[in-house]
């Protein structure tokens, strides 16, 4: 593993690289840390150049403002890695808020990827307008305004089917406590307003697949990737586990992963390099 920073408007951005091949870019959800996925990046190491980092203003990156951050700078700031680490297009990887960047950075940035899986978006908004959980993020802002975020925190993970049933690695734990204030008070209000850009994802010149996990089946963060593949016409796949199974299970995760990752690549030719010797 290779670590550096790269520096980019007004942020310093942490990154992890791993293995040789094809680039494929992780962007992590709620807390924005690279630490989410280093065990499925280890595992996909052999055939892909996997590339994790900690989003803006989050843990080991710089950026944090008092104002909120709106999601085209989150995908601004993935295109510039892609650009400056993944020789210009890779393959990206988003999970839950992650997976809304994604979408973001593909309709803004078309020409630096070479294919989306959005995994689990938690894009509440094309849900039925009177379905209950188009309010979660409402919720979970007015928690934090009263209750700060402990409060908050709570009640996002009281949400998240599966979590207690395993432990975090100590440093990510610690490092995700430290970025909550960041999330509900900076990032939340960019989440919260997502809608997918329905005509640019439909016109996008690459494979994007949608997927959620088997043990979230009608959770509110599970159910939106269904109607956004359903808008924009693209498949939809069912993936192992939980929300953050590549954080509870990663060899199993990246097991599925690493067979979705290499089909949508064989499009252009791009597989890892085992099968093109």
């Amino acid at each position: 593993m290779r670590s550096d920073v790269f520096e980019t408007d007004g942020a310093c951005l942490y990154h992890e690289v791993r293995g040789g091949g094809p680039a494929l870019l992780m962007i992590s959800g709620a807390g924005g840390d690279a630490g989410y996925y280093s065990g499925v990046a280890e595992e996909l190491a052999d055939a892909f150049t996997v590339i994790t980092y900690d989003r803006r203003g989050n843990s080991r990156s710089t950026g944090r403002s008092a104002e909120p951050m709106d999601l085209a700078q989150q995908a601004a700031d993935a295109r510039r890695l892609i650009e400056s680490v993944a020789g210009g297009r890779a393959l990206v990887f988003g999970n839950s808020g992650g997976a809304i960047i994604g979408l973001t950075l593909a309709a803004l940035h078309p020409h630096v990827l070479t294919g989306l899986v959005a995994h689990e978006p938690p894009a509440v908004n094309v849900l039925p307008d009177d379905d209950p959980d188009r309010g979660f993020f409402g919720d979970v802002a007015a928690l934090y305004a009263e209750g700060g975020a402990p409060a908050a925190g709570r009640r996002f993970a009281e949400t998240t089917r599966g979590e207690g049933t395993y432990r975090w690695p100590d440093d990510l734990w610690k490092r995700f406590l430290g970025n909550q204030d960041h999330l509900f008070g900076t990032e939340w209000p960019g989440f919260a307003g997502f809608l997918p850009d329905r005509a640019a994802l439909k016109a996008a010149p690459f494979p994007i697949v949608l997927g959620a996990g088997a043990a979230d089946r009608g959770t509110y963060y599970a159910r939106p990737s269904a109607e956004i593949a359903r808008r924009i016409r693209v498949p939809w796949v069912e993936f192992p586990g939980i929300h953050m199974e590549f954080l509870r299970n990663p060899a199993i995760f990246a097991a599925a992963l690493r067979a979705l990752a290499t089909q949508m690549l064989s499009h252009e030719g791009r597989v890892p390099a085992e099968w093109v010797r």
